[in-house]
């Protein structure tokens, strides 16, 4: 892993269903072309985001108690997961990867399209099409 200034751990839920898996994670204040999703080829899945440049320079930071990404998560996969069928989710700041479970890895770098402000998906065939809300 390499060194990252200011990021953030994520925690996670994970779950399994009978043909997928599923990760939630916490990631408030990005939008959703600050998201990478990957799932490499050892089995892990790599969760980041980057902020960029929130009011910078525009106020003066008078109390901070907390902060806004960058985020970074790497865990290892209980399962073998198919990677390019994943659909990838993110809205209310909360960012949700389904992945197909698989008989073998299949290594894949998502990212997400905007669908409406600090709203984003990546859609796969790993299950049925989210319900978005924005």
């Amino acid at each position: 892993m390499q060194e990252r200034a200011k990021v953030q751990y994520i925690p996670v839920k994970v779950y399994r269903a009978l043909d997928r898996l599923m990760v939630a994670a916490p990631m408030p204040g990005l939008e959703a072309e600050d998201i990478i999703v990957e799932v490499t080829g050892d089995g892990r899945l790599i969760l980041q985001g980057e902020l960029r440049g929130m009011l910078k320079g525009e106020k003066e930071l008078l109390l901070d108690e907390w902060s806004v990404g960058g985020y970074y998560r790497e865990l290892t996969l209980p399962d073998a997961v198919d990677g390019e069928r994943a659909t990838v989710t993110y809205g209310n700041g909360v960012l949700v990867v389904v992945l197909a479970l698989s008989m073998e890895i299949r290594p894949a770098r998502l990212t997400l399209e905007a669908v409406g402000s600090a709203h984003g998906v990546r859609v796969g065939d790993s299950g049925e099409m989210p319900e978005l809300h924005y």
